[in-house]
């Protein structure tokens, strides 16, 4: 990792044509276009599958695909990147992005498809891992919480409701309409933010890391990185797949699936608020809890799919604890590792990716051997495992402590 100086303009720099709250808003914006890429493929799976005659679990793995990558290249790459001009950085990004789409938008097949989202999973990370700093450093150290929360709020849009939209849009222009429109958003956005956004040298570096690498040492810090994984293989190995769960087990019309899954999304901004209120006083307590909802909601959802109102009630419950784990997990881990935040942050990131990873491949076989319907079933055994990974750890500290 880097450390930072005010090396950034403050708001009576006249660099450029953009004041930075302007800048902020474009970070959050392209922050939306780049996290939806992401995520959008899990509402056009069922679409993407018949169309391409591959299995369900087959396309699945473009998410393992996805997620893998940005585990794997995004702390190196951000490191590598990180002594860019920003603003050249970001425009970069994004056309990196409307050539990947473009490419996705006309693939005949599920390997070009593959390439045309391994490139773009290669830059995702390092657009997060600083559009957040830069934010910071735009609005002062005064204002930068507020900033960056900014940025945050386009990417928690685009986690709750990228998938439903693309869902939308897909049963309106076809899968491939929806990753040209991609391509065309994220086009716009860089022509925006060459034109719009002022000038954003890239901080001075120091050598990556050397001051925090002692959190890899700490047991608890590691621990905590672990129940992430757990936790998120446990919220993917579902909703990976729920898409299809709405088609096929509750029988919902594919035009409609997509509104669902706004809903889904919708009520999940109520867990993002329960999750950030809990998570300060009992990160591993919140964790618990939230895991206990998830595990029960996914376990309902297959016995309750005929029924409107248990469907519905289900969904309820699980997208507000899928929603709540994101930001509890990302405090949690990054109170773990205090004295070296900025690492812990990334490293929950890459934590996060590989389990999202586990659970599109956990998913997939489970669809393969068990049936659809048994998905619910095994991702629920992952969040209790996670539950009791917890206990542990939380059994461990309370002997600490009175230690």
């Amino acid at each position: 990792m880097h450390t930072t100086s005010s090396a950034f303009p403050s708001s009576t720099d006249r660099q450029g044509i953009s004041k930075p709250g302007l800048s902020i808003f474009l970070l959050a914006v392209a922050a939306f276009l780049i996290v939806t890429t992401e995520y959008i493929i899990l509402g056009i799976l069922p679409a993407l599958a018949r169309d391409l005659d591959i299995s369900i679990s087959t396309a699945g793995q473009l998410v393992t695909l996805f997620a893998f990558t940005v585990m794997l290249f995004g702390p190196p790459l951000t490191a590598a990147l990180s002594h860019l001009d920003r603003k050249q950085l970001f425009i970069g990004i994004l056309l990196v992005f409307v050539v990947s789409n473009a490419v996705a938008a006309v693939a005949p097949n599920i390997w070009v498809l593959a390439a045309a989202r391994f490139t773009p999973a290669l830059f995702l990370p390092v657009f997060w891992g600083t559009a957040s700093e830069t934010a910071g450093q735009l609005a002062g150290q005064r204002h930068s919480g507020r900033a960056v929360s900014k940025v945050y709020l386009g990417i928690s849009a685009a986690l709750v409701f990228g998938i439903p939209l693309g869902t939308i849009a897909t049963n309106t222009i076809g899968w491939r309409g929806t990753f040209w429109v991609l391509a065309v958003m994220s086009l716009a956005m860089a022509i925006a933010m060459a034109v719009m956004m002022q000038k954003l040298p890239a901080p001075p570096t120091t050598a990556p890391g050397t001051r925090q690498a002692h959190v890899l040492r700490d047991k608890a810090f590691l621990a905590n990185v672990l129940l992430s994984v757990f936790l998120f293989t446990a919220m993917f190995t579902a909703y990976t797949y729920l898409a299809d769960m709405l088609e096929r087990l509750a029988n919902i019309a594919p035009k409609h699936v997509g509104w669902w899954l706004m809903g889904f999304g919708a009520v999940g901004m109520l867990g993002n608020w329960l999750g950030g209120r809990m998570v300060d006083k009992a990160p591993l307590g919140a964790s618990m809890l939230f895991a206990a909802i998830l595990a029960v909601a996914m376990l309902a959802f297959a016995p309750l799919a005929g029924s409107t109102v248990g469907l519905t009630l289900s969904l309820v419950a699980w997208g507000v604890a899928y929603t709540a784990l994101f930001p509890i997990c990302q405090v949690r881990v990054m109170k773990a590792g205090a004295g070296a935040q900025a690492l812990a942050g990334t490293i929950n990131v890459s934590a996060a990716n590989a389990g999202t990873g586990l659970g599109a491949i956990f998913g997939g076989l489970t669809i393969d051997h068990l049936g659809l319907e048994s998905v619910g079933a095994v991702s629920s055994g992952v969040a209790a495992i996670a539950i009791l990974v917890a206990l542990a750890m939380s059994v461990r500290l309370r002997r600490l402590a009175t230690a």
